[in-house]
């Protein structure tokens, strides 16, 4: 394959619905703990962190976690977006992204149990009282039993995703991501190890995607629908040898849900990109052959994968992480054809406790 030709592929500009973007490379989410741990706002370092790579190119900024409420923190230095002061913080930013002709969409993440009291001043809350094991990011202490949610609870944490979405357009931001993977609450629900609710947000597989559909539907009310991504996967950060047990059958229900809420843009997570998730595809493959709208594709892409995975339609955009650490110029890099700087998370990433 021409890498001339493949590389323009990347490079080149796309229409996805609202979003005119200069190419299809995305910055992942990358959770960095810049942000004031008191009040959850945007510090200067965060603005210049996103300015500087809006002014290198990059086609779409997904941010790093975003939290909808004090209960959804989970280590330090997370922002939010519940507050009127975190909203008018991240103001900052947007203006910065846009000033600079980017697109930036705010990621919403509730951890659930995998926060602890020393964060949030109570006891995480997840669908059932059950503990994950491990240690909390950055505090060492062990994961605390959470308190499983009352039906009232899940109402108002619904509705507090819903005022983040309205906050994050009234930030500026171009859209949002649901975080719906990685073990963290939403997916807390979805996953038959971590729910044994018996009410309608328990059960089989439509009950515990419930609360995910309760959700879009309530954020849509917000943020036009083709302005919303999901984030989604089979591998938990909490647990790494947990696997579907019928995964034609959740891919399904998933990308069923999608439909009927009205989503179209996809951003399925998994470890490496490449591997082989059942038969011969990978989980990016599997999805597109059932899925017609828009895929991101993540999972330690290098650039002639990414090339070729949307030369062949498997996926729409890609994103990338540790690259965009490494290399805050990476699409100017990119375009002139010079070697990337590999990344090195001594040299990368500031050292915290």
């Amino acid at each position: 394959m021409d890498n001339t030709n493949t590389r323009s592929t990347l490079l080149s500009p796309v229409t996805i619905h609202q979003w005119q973007l200069r190419n299809r490379i995305v910055m992942a989410p990358l959770t960095r703990g810049f942000a004031d741990d008191r009040e959850g706002t945007v510090t200067d370092e965060m603005v210049a962190y996103y300015e500087q790579r809006a002014r290198d190119g990059v086609g779409l900024i997904i941010t790093e976690g975003i939290n909808p409420n004090l209960a959804g923190k989970g280590t330090y230095g997370i922002p939010g977006l519940y507050t009127d002061e975190q909203t008018t913080s991240w103001k900052r930013v947007t203006d910065a992204v846009h000033r600079h002709g980017g697109t930036i969409i705010a990621q919403l993440w509730h951890v659930g149990r995998l926060s602890h009291s020393d964060l949030i001043g109570t006891s995480p809350v997840a669908p059932s009282s059950l503990a994950a094991e491990g240690r909390v990011h950055k505090l060492h202490k062990p994961y605390q039993v959470p308190q499983a949610m009352s039906t009232q609870d899940i109402a108002d944490t619904i509705q507090h995703f819903q005022m983040a979405a309205r906050n994050a357009v009234l930030a500026g931001f171009d859209g949002i991501e649901l975080h719906a993977a990685h073990g963290y609450l939403i997916d807390q629900f979805i996953n038959e190890k971590t729910n044994h609710r018996t009410d309608k947000y328990g059960g089989d597989t439509a009950g515990r995607l419930r609360f995910l559909r309760d959700i879009i539907v309530a954020v849509k009310k917000e943020i036009p629908v083709d302005r919303i991504s999901v984030r989604f996967s089979e591998k938990k950060d909490d647990d790494a040898s947990y696997a579907w047990a019928d995964k034609a059958g959740m891919i399904d229900a998933y990308l069923n849900l999608f439909r009927e809420t009205g989503i179209t843009i996809l951003h399925p997570s998994t470890d490496q990109y490449t591997k082989a998730w059942e038969e011969e595809q990978s989980f990016h493959e599997r999805i597109r052959s059932r899925w017609d709208g828009i895929i991101i594709g993540v999972g330690e892409l290098d650039v002639q994968t990414a090339e070729h995975a949307i030369g062949k339609g498997s996926i729409d955009l890609a994103a990338f992480g540790r690259p965009f650490i490494a290399n805050p110029d990476l699409v100017q890099r990119l375009h002139a054809g010079q070697q990337l700087v590999e990344y090195n998370a001594n040299a990368h990433l500031p050292v915290l406790v």
